[in-house]
């Protein structure tokens, strides 16, 4: 079975004013995908229901024992009642599976329909922030898995409890006025819990992640770590948030804990104090022994589902933290508008006074970049360090959205392009390369429908098929998280290879030869070359001569602005111009 990920109809349901031609569209993702399981949970709460009047079989039966079989010593009405009871309480344990294996499944369908969309989203926020984290799917996971625990449980039980309220005040009225004041003093020191613990509950989630997003950070430069010794600066720095949410944890628990030690203390008085109070009624023979001991166990039946709340309370509230974050997050990163399927673009790229500033920055990265390459011409790009060559190709690509102007391919703006669809004419090759933890070929491929002929078409344009033949299961070696079993050149290669499969219109790379040796600068020189020759458009990022001595034109940046454009030999002259010194007179040095 296929599963439609993000395609969870957010876009799609309305909800029409049966008096007028308006409609209103959903806001929140995460409310609207519950409401799309309502039917799990109205099955659930009709469960619920049955469960909560079987539970009524256990007073029933004793009400019937003290008042009915003592007095009239019949074993017969006694093991017809003990059978009845058997059978409630059978039925209620099938019920109660039942309910619980309708809640897993709901978890899952969330999971189905809500999993791919959060992981998208994480990509698109990763974009913006600079930073990757996988504390958002924690954070559906924390929510979806609340579904299926004790706690979701007690709150379908709780709307039931006024059932067992009344049945006590049939057995007598101030019995029941008695559980009813007891419920609301339980209640009422319940929301005092919540109130209490909220505030330490919440700085203890928000320290923990910022803990687990410092651990990621740490773990994935392990290697700088452990080479320059410093692990014991890093575990105090990784301390400093880790104490902060034990503290709070702490604080948390404690009040927690004693919350939960007053409200066991108020359900057990109540229920003996009942029995009390039905023994003075007895005495005054306003009521019977079956029903004060009958009264005593539904008032405990009624105070269970508070104690149980209370109990859960601390994953309730961090399962709520996590929808609001989750929520936030998918606010943040929208569905994109279906638009529509543009056919497959020569390669003329176009960047029309293309600024960029990161939000709180102090100066723009890029500042008005305007340049045009024809289809089928290869750029070089230089500038010296932090001049914004690497900003510029992510603009091109489609990655960043400029602050101001914009990218255009084919007369398109990249930054509107539909992704699956740009991005299967597009080949990027960041300065960064990593590869994912899978067989060689399905990186080559970038997970799609693999076709053996093209990913072997576009490793040995990268000049690596030989490489990947040597490799212990060729093309269906795993190459571990990152690429981890490979060279930085390995790596590189392969993910050269991977920017041109499929024979795209537009290439981008991004210092592609920084990791190769002579052979491998060989290899992209070549590359870039049949690229050429099949009419694909390059921007290429790089210093080395052997690469820009292929290309058509030069594009130098420097401090974010374009200083040098045109063709490659005039550009090269103007680069490599000798600069003449000036004799001067010492008088004249000296002033």
């Amino acid at each position: 079975m296929k599963f439609k990920f993000w395609n969870t109809g957010a876009s799609e349901n309305r909800m029409a004013h049966r008096g007028g031609a308006r409609f209103y569209r959903y806001k929140d993702e995460l409310w609207e995908l519950l409401f799309s399981c309502r039917s799990y949970f109205v099955t659930a709460m009709i469960f619920s229901l049955a469960i909560n009047l079987l539970y009524l079989a256990g007073p029933l039966y004793m009400l019937q024992v003290y008042d009915r079989v003592l007095s009239s010593a019949s074993m017969v009405t006694l093991v017809m009642l003990t059978l009845l009871l058997l059978l409630a309480f059978a039925a209620l344990a099938g019920l109660d599976m039942v309910r619980a294996r309708i809640l897993a499944r709901a978890s899952i369908r969330l999971d189905q329909k809500m999993g791919g969309r959060v992981i998208a989203a994480t990509v698109d926020a990763s974009l913006k922030t600079g930073a990757a984290k996988s504390q958002y799917l924690r954070d559906f996971d924390s929510f979806r898995q609340c579904i299926t625990g004790a706690g979701i449980h007690a709150m379908f039980d709780l709307p039931w409890a006024p059932i067992y309220i009344a049945v006590i005040f049939v057995l007598h009225p101030l019995l029941g006025a008695f559980a009813l004041a007891s419920a609301i003093v339980l209640i009422f020191v319940a929301l005092l819990n919540e109130r209490w613990v909220r505030t330490p509950l919440a700085e203890a989630n928000e320290a923990g992640t910022s803990s687990y997003s410092f651990t990621d950070m740490s773990l994935r430069n392990s290697e700088v770590v452990r080479a320059m010794g410093m692990l014991d600066g890093l575990l105090r720095r990784w301390g400093r948030d880790r104490n902060l949410a034990l503290d709070r944890q702490v604080a948390a628990s404690d009040r927690a804990a004693a919350m939960s030690s007053l409200i066991r203390f108020l359900r057990l008085s109540v229920q003996s104090v009942i029995l009390g109070l039905g023994a003075y009624l007895v005495i005054e023979r306003a009521t019977t022994v079956g029903a004060m001991f009958a009264a005593s166990i539904l008032l405990g039946r009624v105070m269970q589902p508070v104690e149980q709340i209370v109990g859960a309370w601390r994953p309730i509230v961090s399962a709520l933290n996590a929808y609001k974050r989750v929520g936030m997050l998918l606010k943040a990163a929208p569905i994109p508008e279906q638009r529509l399927s543009l056919p497959r673009p020569a390669g003329h790229l176009s960047v029309e006074n293309v600024s960029y500033v990161v939000h709180g920055g102090p100066r723009p990265i890029l500042r008005a970049v305007d340049f045009e390459i024809a289809a089928g011409e290869l750029l070089g790009v230089v500038g010296p360090s932090g001049a914004g060559k690497s900003t510029l190709a992510r603009h091109i690509v489609g990655v960043l959205a400029p602050s101001a102007g914009s990218v255009r391919l084919d007369g398109a703006d990249v930054s509107t392009w539909p992704r699956t669809s740009f991005g299967s004419h597009v080949g990027y090759l960041p300065q960064d390369v990593e590869l994912f933890a899978d067989t060689v070929a399905a990186n080559i491929s970038r997970f799609n429908n693999q076709n053996d002929g093209k990913i072997i078409e576009a490793a040995k344009l990268a000049g690596v098929h030989d490489m990947i033949l040597r490799l212990p299961n060729g093309y269906e070696t795993q190459v571990g998280e990152g690429g981890s079993i490979l060279s930085g050149g390995y790596r590189q290669r392969i993910g050269l290879a991977r920017a041109i499969y499929g024979n795209p219109s537009l290439v981008v790379l991004d210092e592609p030869s920084s990791n190769l040796d002579v052979d491998g600068d060989a290899a992209l020189t070549d590359c870039l070359m049949g690229l050429k020759k099949v009419g694909t458009s390059v921007v290429v990022v790089s210093h080395r001569p052997s690469t820009l001595g292929v290309v058509d034109k030069i594009l130098m940046i420097r401090d974010g602005a374009v200083e040098l454009f045109g063709p490659r030999a005039e550009m090269m002259a103007r680069l490599t111009r000798p600069v003449v010194v000036q004799a001067t007179s010492p008088r004249s040095a000296a002033s």
